[in-house]
Formats: structure tokens, C-alpha cells, sequence
């Protein structure tokens, strides 16, 4: 088992005294039996009341509302969480899923359907010719080398950047211009994925690093991949590897854009800055 603190801090300057609509949070990390959490602390700067639900992917859901107009929002969450996912290479694989393609069973294609190719995915054919670079239909290939090969291929082709415009650029500019930041190589890698016919979904969360403990760093983005037997597994395009016991989930969706750590407005004259540091120290 291996302990990690997070400090994450979402600081917004306005123009002038503004009030606050209501904020909606998503910072308290998911709990499973790979990742507990020790201990969770939320301050926040004006004061607000919480209000605390589960949304339809059972993330944790804090709902801010605030009474005192301000010019300074600071929302700063430190939590110690336990993780024991140390090797996430152990699991086993359905044995009608070990080799590509397989088919999902009925009854689960009714419950992943949310997180299947709708067939609107977008400049399929640039897919089909990026995928054609690392895999072609012709060559049998087990399942879990598939999704490997395709995370591996995005960390090596397409060049991760620190991105600050909100929201995930299209799967197509991220090919087009082989760069992108966290979750833009995430978004890809469900593309593909889901072109394939596989059930994926976006995870937002944390990252440990050798830097993170020393240097503010922002939050983290990656995949995860449901293979019968195994469930779901995290892939991460970013840094080239398997999910485990560094990453700190927090969130998941079936978009990207359902699960920003913070959202909300205000009134007043326009004008703001935000600004966002995340600290990650291992502990003991």
C-alpha cells in the first residue's frame, strides 16, 4: 500500500467585488477497493455551504453556495489517500475476450452502451489510417497487447503540451498537429478505442511524480478501458503506461467536458483570472 497527499488549490481574481452563483465541485477523489481515502479537507475562502450528492457515474458532487459578495475565490482541497493497486498488470481476462475482436455479452452492451462508438464518430477514415500504424485486421493480436500498442503509439506520435484553453481539442486536430495536452490524448485514445468497438470512458484525477512534489502542477487526465474479467483498466497516453497505484482518480464520464473540478459564474463586471496548482508528495 502507498499513501499520497494532494494538495490542489483553484484560485479566482475579479475585477471587482462580484457574487457568486453556485459552484459545483468535483475534487473529492472516487473510493474502490484499490484507492481509499484517509482523510479530506475542503476550505474554502468566502465561506460557503456544502451540499454533498453522487452524480449518475457516482462521483463525489459538492455543490457550493455563497451569501458574501467578494473579488477572491479560493478553493483548496488537501486529502491523504491510500492506494494498493501496486501491480495493475494482475488480473485476468474473460477467456472470450483474451484475443481481438470479441463481443461484449448482451446484458453488459446494455450498461456500457452510454460508453460504445455510436457510430457519430467523426473523420473515421483518419482514425482507420492511424490505427492502420500500429495494428492492421489482418494480424490476430490478444486484446490486452491491442490496448497497449495504441497507448504506447499516442505517447510516442503525438507530443504532450500544457494546453490552458478549456475544453478537449477534436480527435482530428490532435492528429493532425501530433500535439495535445492530458486530455487531449486521453480523448484520442477513447476514440480509437471505441472505433474498435471497445467500451471507454474519460478519468480526471492526479498524477504522482518525481517533480510533483516540489513544482505546483495541474490535474491529470487518462482512459479507462472495460475488458471482461479484468474490468474496467486505466490506460494513461500522457506518460506512456498502465494506470496504477500514481494515479488518483477523481472523476469519470463518458465526456471530458462533464467533469470539470470546478465550475461555476458570477455576477459582477466582467473580468477574472484563475489560477490552479496541484501539489502531489508520496508519504512515509
Amino acid at each position: 500500500m502507498r499513501r499520497f497527499k494532494v494538495l490542489h488549490q483553484t484560485i479566482y481574481e475579479y475585477s471587482d467585488r462580484v457574487q457568486l452563483e453556485a459552484h459545483t465541485l468535483r475534487l473529492r477523489p472516487r473510493e474502490d477497493h484499490n484507492q481509499h481515502i484517509e482523510s479530506a479537507l475542503l476550505d474554502i475562502s468566502p465561506p460557503a455551504n456544502l451540499r454533498w450528492h453522487r452524480d449518475v457515474e457516482s462521483n463525489s458532487v459538492a455543490v457550493a453556495t455563497f451569501s458574501e459578495p467578494t473579488d477572491r475565490l479560493l478553493i483548496e482541497s488537501t486529502t491523504v489517500i491510500q492506494k494498493f493497486d501496486e501491480i495493475p498488470q494482475d488480473f485476468l481476462i474473460s477467456d472470450y475476450a483474451v484475443t481481438y475482436p470479441f463481443a461484449y455479452p448482451e446484458e453488459d452492451c446494455i450498461t456500457l452502451k452510454p460508453y460504445l462508438n455510436d457510430g457519430n464518430i467523426a473523420h473515421t477514415t483518419q482514425l482507420d489510417d492511424w490505427i492502420k500504424s500500429v495494428w492492421t485486421k489482418d494480424k490476430q493480436v490478444q486484446t490486452f497487447e491491442l490496448l497497449l500498442l495504441l497507448n504506447q503509439q499516442i505517447y510516442e506520435s503525438i507530443t504532450y503540451t500544457v494546453r490552458e484553453d478549456e475544453g478537449v481539442q477534436s480527435t482530428i486536430t490532435t492528429l493532425s498537429t501530433k500535439s495535445g495536452s492530458c486530455r487531449d490524448l486521453a480523448s484520442l485514445y477513447i476514440d480509437v478505442v471505441r472505433h474498435l468497438g471497445f467500451a471507454a470512458r474519460f478519468v480526471s484525477g492526479y498524477v504522482y511524480t518525481e517533480s510533483s512534489e516540489n513544482i505546483a502542477e495541474t490535474t491529470h487526465a487518462w482512459a479507462e478501458v472495460f475488458i471482461p474479467g479484468a474490468g474496467w483498466k486505466g490506460f494513461d497516453p500522457t506518460h506512456g503506461n498502465l494506470v496504477g497505484a500514481e494515479h488518483i482518480t477523481v472523476a469519470v464520464s463518458r465526456l471530458p467536458d462533464l467533469v470539470p473540478p470546478v465550475s461555476g459564474a458570477f455576477w459582477g463586471l466582467p473580468g477574472s483570472a484563475m489560477k490552479v496548482n496541484v501539489w502531489t508528495t508520496q508519504l512515509d
